[in-house]
């Protein structure tokens, strides 16, 4: 389910707002006492986004790179950022001022399949 509003406009950048809900399933046990919302939720996230910005549901995303850079707590704000053209974007997520994540995605069908 996303919390967000979408702005993008013609692929050449986008974003989107999460809040990270403080009962995500992902928290049970990642990890007692301080938990850290797993960097596979991120990734997830990211991947919806880009097929909601510049897919039609069945294209094949894949990560191509991904550096977590610093751990999300619950009910933090994110913000994910697309930026480039179809087949090849790159990522970044923040909270507030600090990068959390970034990374290459890439579409493996061609521009013009998609048409």
């Amino acid at each position: 389910m996303l919390n967000t509003g979408v702005e993008s406009g013609p692929m050449s950048g986008a974003e989107q707002s999460w809040v990270v809900p403080p009962d995500h399933p992902s928290f049970l046990g990642h990890f007692p006492g301080r938990p850290i919302l797993p960097g596979v939720v991120l990734l997830d996230r990211v991947l919806r986004f880009a097929v909601a910005t510049c897919g039609d549901g069945t294209d094949p995303w894949q990560i191509v790179s991904a550096k977590f850079l610093s751990p999300v707590a619950p009910g933090e704000a994110l913000v994910f950022q697309l930026h480039g053209q179809r087949p090849s974007l790159s990522f970044a997520i923040r909270a507030a001022d600090r990068l959390v994540a970034s990374g290459q995605l890439l579409c493996s069908l061609p521009v013009a399949a998609h048409d």
